[in-house]
């Protein structure tokens, strides 16, 4: 498998090999944290190093609760923030949804804008600091003021921009090393402060249950701190729309502030999963726009509260970079898309 081109780097990104060696070092001396004997009161130490660690990585000073990952901490946010409401923008991902199922939602425009008149007061207000099928970047510094002013605390799911982008100002963060190139099932809430939200008992200063994972929150550290340049993307990213344009597709969201890293296209008359399909038996890895679900794609949520018809939606692909992309691998996709594109328009 090593000769396929993976571009599925927002769905998880494989991890780093400074990550594996730092987990397979922690299991040799694995114990406990939470135990009281010496090999339990190591263990702590290694826990609270790599909790300082992460949190020089990504520039926190305050309070950060380690998680099994995004949905533990999103789930732990809304379920815990002292605050008496819940508002959602429409275009959070499942797993915030599903955590706030009665939660308020808060439009978005064609480009993917969160209306900030649409905030309401005095509830815990989830608005996503990039969009995982778009790339759309919300305009950090004018949505925290805009929910301050209301009374409102925001709950920030940087999984997509953490150790990317500088954090938001936001009162609590969700982030998730497997994004990063850490390991699976494990990530963290970041709080500026403990009294947002209600303890639970347990780990984590009462605030988790469960065993601290102590290989997964090294490999988190280590992944962070060992993560390449970025820099290369952004043309990477402009040479994809270019040449998506050229064979006649779209490009979602193409007026938006995005991250380099994820862009997704439209190739109008042409579900995904047809496109899926060409590219992956020529050995490229990308995802559509579109969630599955018990082995049926439906039309992406994002896509449909941004105006496009379900019709539109099923026609959507994501491709999504990592430091470790390169200009071969772009060209490759777009060979291999075009000519389907191509082939498409003649039949």
């Amino acid at each position: 498998m090593s000769d396929r081109i993976y571009l599925d780097h927002a769905a998880t990104t494989p991890v780093l090999p400074e990550a594996r060696e730092a987990v397979a070092e922690a299991y040799a001396r694995w114990a406990n944290p939470s135990s009281p004997h010496a090999e339990g009161r190591a263990a702590k130490a290694a826990l609270e190093d790599a909790r300082g660690r992460i949190k020089a990585a990504l520039g926190w000073d305050h309070e950060l609760i380690l998680t099994s990952g995004a949905t533990e901490a999103a789930t732990l946010a809304l379920a815990q923030a002292r605050i008496g409401g819940r508002a959602i923008s429409a275009v959070e991902h499942d797993s915030v949804r599903r955590a706030a199922p009665g939660a308020a939602i808060i439009p978005v425009e064609a480009e993917g804008m969160v209306d900030l008149a649409a905030i309401p007061e005095a509830a815990l207000i989830a608005v996503q600091t990039a969009n995982s099928e778009t790339g759309v970047v919300q305009p950090f510094e004018t949505i925290g003021t805009a929910i301050h002013n209301q009374g409102s605390l925001w709950l920030a799911d940087a999984a997509q921009t953490a150790a990317k982008l500088p954090l938001p100002e936001a009162d609590l963060i969700i982030v998730s090393a497997h994004k990063l190139g850490g390991p699976p099932g494990v990530g963290a809430l970041l709080i500026k402060s403990l009294e947002a939200l209600a303890p639970i008992g347990g780990q984590e200063k009462g605030y988790r249950g469960g065993t601290e994972n102590l290989p997964g929150v090294i490999g988190f550290a280590a992944a962070l701190e060992a993560r390449g340049s970025r820099e290369h993307l952004a043309g990477l990213r402009r040479r994809l729309d270019e040449g998506v344009r050229a064979a006649g597709g779209q490009v979602i969201a193409e007026s938006s502030r995005r991250l380099p890293e994820i862009a997704s296209y439209r190739l109008p008359g042409t579900g995904a999963a047809a496109q899926l399909i060409e590219l992956d038996m020529a050995g490229i890895a990308v995802s559509a726009g579109s969630a599955c679900s018990s082995g049926t794609l439906k039309p992406s949520a994002v896509l449909t509260a941004m105006g496009w018809s379900e019709e539109q939606a099923r026609e959507v692909i994501r491709v999504s970079l990592a430091p470790s992309t390169t200009a071969r691998e772009i060209e490759r996709f777009l060979e291999v898309w075009t000519h389907f594109a191509e082939r498409r328009r003649a039949a």
